[in-house]
């Protein structure tokens, strides 16, 4: 029998629901590049077990007993800023999603996603992608739009391909530009926007009137 590929990306899955957290790992577990490293049962062991393992990606349910998954992301993103975390939420939670993403959530996915939207979350934000659930995606509340923070009109195009989920090869692609460009523009924008991630670069093009949700 051939040995399993060494996996590349290792996952730990937090949420008090046993039937949701057996499951998620049970999905990411069949993938040959994926490996299910722990599980947690709430926020606390989240944050314990992360900083013991490191692992790539933590999924993380917003609503845990004790420390809930707000704050774990916080604690998280703070103390081992290399695993990125995946933020479970449902519909009608909007304004956790604006907290999770002030916590340093990279991506976003609601409870009841399908397989293949779980496995594309965890390879999107391990690679440095975001990932932003459709369903999450029309929880984000379309805000009068605020004044530009000094992007460019080049700026303002990447931000709003950005705040589309696409890649920076991608964006090269449909502007034309080479993908260091696309990386130039992005950096520069998440200066001026004052954000951390690609995450929060795209709620900023809602919050700005650059995009509206669908």
């Amino acid at each position: 029998m051939a040995a399993r590929p060494r996996p590349v990306i290792t996952v730990l899955v937090a949420d008090d629901e046993p039937v949701v957290r057996v499951g998620i790992s049970a999905i990411l577990d069949a993938e040959p590049d994926i490996e299910v490293a722990g599980q947690a049962a709430d926020g606390r062991a989240a944050v314990e077990a992360v900083l013991a393992l490191r692992p790539t990606v933590a999924i993380v349910d917003i609503r845990m007993p004790g420390t809930d998954g707000l704050a774990a992301t916080a604690h998280i993103t703070a103390a081992a800023p290399a695993t990125k975390v995946i933020v479970l939420t449902t519909f009608g939670q909007d304004d956790h999603v604006f907290a999770a993403l002030r916590a340093g959530a990279e991506g976003f996915l609601l409870k009841d996603a399908p397989p293949t939207r779980i496995i594309d979350a965890v390879r999107a934000v391990a690679r440095g992608d975001a990932m932003i659930d459709p369903g999450v995606t029309r929880l984000l509340i379309d805000r009068r739009a605020a004044r530009p923070p000094g992007l460019t009109p080049r700026e303002i195009d990447v931000l709003t391909h950005v705040a589309s989920g696409l890649s920076n090869v991608e964006i090269a692609g449909v502007l034309g530009l080479s993908p260091a460009t696309v990386k130039d523009h992005v950096a520069a924008l998440l200066g001026k926007l004052g954000v951390r991630n690609r995450v929060q670069a795209a709620v900023a093009a809602y919050d700005l009137g650059f995009v509206r949700p669908r």
